[in-house]
């Protein structure tokens, strides 16, 4: 395997450039030079990461972020690039030593607002880059994010506060500043990587009459004890202004402790900023978000999920109409794109239609439905991209983001009429030029119970078929997730066949892209034919005359499947290598956070609406404390049996097979204890195997050298037992 990763270091080159206009810490795009056109981790985290484009008032320019990597310094920085609508005139606005989040126009487009440092900054735009910025607040507690109104006489923003319900040493004792615990006597005590020690909360403040602070600002919550936005990944897209500036469309679950643990409850509410008054929007008690207001403030849309407690339900766009005033009036909420049968995000309104996107058939497209009900796709099905909802409109053209197995994200502009796309940026395209390219193909595996099976195949550069290669099988996370045409910076796949592996990645049953049937059978039944479904592709891609030794890995439900099927294989695998996977199911019941999770997956729900210190459905046996808890270890239900009898601890004595086991020690959701007992276990067994524990990182692993060490360990496990 050395000559794959080792052997590449000498000709790899990772350069910061550019002028450093705040200090030594800038770091700029990267200066790679390849000589054999194989990508190796170090390519990987030298790319360049473009987001949260923005299209300027005039509809000219294109205003968006790119974050850049220095593994020496184990840091990023994202700075501002510009380029026009039709991808010209690319430039760099900003040489920050300090990254640069959030950048939003002004409504002349003479200047730009963004976060830097945890504050709200303004600069102005002076041709090629920004003149001398401004701070506008003075937050102690930090700005995250904000979002200004239509007339930008007033912003939200988001900061947070103490939680009482996790009480540290000093808040009882200043005196006691050295002292280090946490004590609670609730539940959600932490949440995915942190104790819950603060709460996010949104403000209201006026913009341009001095510095915003805090005792300038109001909380939209007054004094109710709730998170806005919810944790642990929502963030400003779950609020949103209306035309006019009056109110604030937002989501939040209006739950604390054990019943916020319980329940995915979140609900659409408006707040009214004349009056101070908080309306709820009706809904149908289940996981309701990203609520988006129509270009006439007649209506608001936000993505639904019906049914309490199942994070994977169908997400539907619902839209009602409204009737402003002191007392708005809101009615006639109904489903929109019904019959798309896909789980549709990211919604945005033009022209009187709603915008989204959605995965059908392993692939991300974008869709517009208008509100008789009239559902178009626009990308269509033979373009093997995933597409973003567009972010603005150039006349009858899309602005919009994809990416592919091929590249990471790029702004694209769609021109529906003629089918066709141009690239509006090319970042990476300095690196990916001198690197040789995979091939993919879409292929169809029939199951156990006679059903076809989508899956990629992604072959390595220059692919010969009358040669011999080692393949590698990806177990998906979620459970509910879908491969398709996505690019990651974790389990990156072009990496992968770019280091001479067959990569095959199933859509098995659980994935999202095939209808919510096909999605919804996993949930009661991980142990079952999702398993079988993977066991199907891995003898497919194995039968082939091309493939030699299969690996299968996976991270979060993909290192539970690595490690039930470490179990379950027989001799089709020869090395499994597992990141963050559940051993012990009964185990993470009662060391986990978001306890809905595991109980509706767990016990199989199907309809539960939460209500405190209620019954849950009739002679079911499962309702201890006044909590429903159908999915627990000491649960009656036919489906926590059997769900915690074949969890993969329970087939320790048939493992056989080198086991790699890497977790996070700051990993809340899948606690590392978990990696740690499978380890243990593969080590009594006899089984070769290898420990990975990351102090600092969570579910994920995100800091660049921790990156860079982990993709070496990762590739050197598969060359031990695959080359």
């Amino acid at each position: 395997m050395k000559k794959y990763l080792i052997g590449f270091l000498a000709v790899f080159t990772l350069m910061a450039c550019g002028k450093q206009d705040e200090g030594s810490g800038y770091i700029g795009p990267s200066e790679v030079n390849i000589e054999n056109g194989v990508m190796t981790p170090e390519v990987l985290l030298s790319l360049g990461r473009l987001s949260d484009p923005q299209l300027s008032p005039d509809g000219s320019q294109v205003l968006y972020g790119v974050s850049w990597t220095d593994i020496a310094a184990n840091r990023s920085c994202r700075n501002l690039w510009l380029c026009k609508t039709d991808g010209s005139g690319s430039v760099q606005l900003t040489r920050y030593a300090k990254s640069v989040s959030n950048a939003r126009w002004s409504l002349d487009g003479k200047s730009i607002f963004f976060i830097q440092g945890g504050q709200i900054w303004k600069a102005p735009l002076q041709g090629s880059k920004l003149g001398k910025k401004v701070c506008l607040s003075d937050v102690p507690a930090g700005i995250s994010e904000f979002k200004l109104s239509p007339d930008q006489t007033k912003l939200i923003y988001i900061s947070s506060v103490k939680n009482p319900a996790v009480v540290q040493p000093s808040d009882t004792d200043p005196a006691l500043d050295k002292a280090s615990a946490y004590a609670t006597e609730d539940l959600m005590y932490r949440h995915w990587d942190h104790w819950v020690t603060e709460t996010p909360r949104s403000y209201v403040a006026p913009l341009g009459e001095g510095t915003i602070t805090p005792d300038k600002s109001t909380d939209l919550l007054g004094s109710e004890p709730y998170e806005l936005p919810t944790e642990p990944f929502g963030g400003i897209e779950q609020l949103d202004w209306s035309p006019d500036g009056r109110y604030i469309a937002y989501s939040c679950r209006k739950l604390t402790g054990k019943q916020y643990a319980f329940s995915t409850n979140t609900g659409i509410y408006v707040y009214d900023t004349q009056t101070g008054a908080t309306l709820p929007v009706k809904t149908d008690g289940g996981y309701d978000t990203d609520p988006v207001w129509s270009e006439d403030g007649a209506h608001i849309a936000w993505i639904s999920m019906r049914r309490d407690g199942y994070e994977a339900d169908a997400q539907r766009i619902l839209v009602c109409d409204v009737a402003p005033g002191d007392a708005p009036v809101f009615s006639n909420t109904r489903q929109l794109a019904a019959a798309l049968d896909r789980d549709a995000s990211g919604l945005a309104w033009h022209d009187g239609e709603i915008w989204f996107n959605a995965l059908i058939d392993g692939i991300q497209a974008i869709f517009k439905v208008s509100l008789a009900d009239e559902l178009t796709r626009i990308t269509p099905a033979d373009w093997p991209y995933d597409f973003f909802t567009p972010f603005g409109w150039d006349g009858d053209r899309l602005l919009t983001s994809f990416y592919s197995l091929q590249f990471p994200l790029e702004l694209v502009a769609v021109e529906p009429a003629r089918e066709a796309f141009g690239n509006l940026t090319s970042t990476n395209a300095a690196i990916l030029d001198q690197l040789e390219e995979p091939s993919f193909e879409s292929v169809y595996v029939e199951t156990v119970d006679g059903k076809q099976m989508q899956c990629w195949v992604l072959y390595p550069p220059e692919f010969d078929r009358s040669k011999v290669y080692p393949a590698i099988e990806i177990v998906l996370g979620g459970p509910q997730g879908t491969n398709s045409q996505d690019w990651s910076y974790r389990w990156c796949y072009r990496l992968m066949a770019q280091q001479g592996y067959i990569v095959i990645m199933p859509n098995r049953r659980g994935t999202t892209a095939f209808g919510q049937e096909w999605k919804e059978q996993i949930s009661g039944d991980y142990c079952g034919l999702n398993m079988q479904d993977y066991l199907s592709a891995g003898r497919y891609i194995k039968s082939q005359p091309y493939v030699g030794k299969l690996a299968c890995v996976g991270a979060s439900y993909g290192g539970y499947s690595a490690y039930m099927l470490e179990g379950l294989h027989g001799d089709l695998y020869d090395c499994f290598i597992a990141h963050a996977g559940i051993f012990d199911e009964a185990q993470l019941w009662f060391t986990t956070e978001e306890m809905w999770f595991a109980n509706w997956d767990n016990g199989g729900l199907t309809e539960y609406a939460y209500e405190p210190g209620g019954q849950g459905p009739a002679g079911d046996g499962v309702t201890f404390g006044g909590m429903q808890q159908a999915g627990a270890p000491y649960a009656s239900t036919p489906r926590a049996r059997r769900h915690y009898a074949n969890a993969p601890v329970s087939m320790v004595t048939k493992w056989h097979t080198p086991i790699l086991c890497i977790h996070g020690m700051m990993d809340y959701r899948i606690p590392y204890e978990q990696g740690m007992a499978a380890f243990n276990a593969a080590q009594m067994m006899g089984v070769p195997s290898k420990l990975v524990v990351f102090p600092e990182e969570n579910h994920w692993i995100l800091q660049p050298q921790n990156a860079l060490f982990w993709h070496r360990t990762f590739f050197d496990w598969l060359s031990r037992w695959m080359k």
